[in-house]
Formats: C-alpha cells, sequence, structure tokens
C-alpha cells in the first residue's frame, strides 16, 4: 500500500529524489486535488501529476 502525503499545500515546495531534465528538484504546488499541478522552480515548465505520482518521488516538503 502506498502512504500519500496530504502535509502540502498551495504554495508549498516540494524536492524531489530525481533531478528535472533542467537539473532542478524543487517544485512549487500551485493547485492540490486528486491531481496537483508544479511548478519546476529551475526552468518554469508546468506538470500535472496525481497524489499518488506525488507520494511516490517525493523527498522532502518545504513549507511557507
Amino acid at each position: 500500500m502506498i502512504k500519500i502525503n496530504n502535509d502540502y499545500k498551495v504554495g508549498d515546495t516540494l524536492v524531489f529524489k530525481k533531478p528535472h531534465p533542467c537539473g532542478n528538484t524543487k517544485w512549487e504546488v500551485l493547485k492540490y486535488g486528486v491531481d496537483c499541478k508544479l511548478k519546476c522552480l529551475g526552468c518554469g515548465r508546468e506538470i500535472i501529476l496525481s497524489r499518488v505520482d506525488i507520494s511516490k518521488r517525493l523527498k522532502e516538503i518545504i513549507h511557507l
């Protein structure tokens, strides 16, 4: 069973285990719901991931 971390909200910064192709590992949460919209803090690319995918990739949460 996959544990889903629900302790982050819009505006928080998530640090993933593997870097984005631009080399950055930090993402800002723009939208939180069934799917979450994230923005790369390195290149500005926006992606949509499910909460399950985020919990698999997540290393650390930096709160505001």
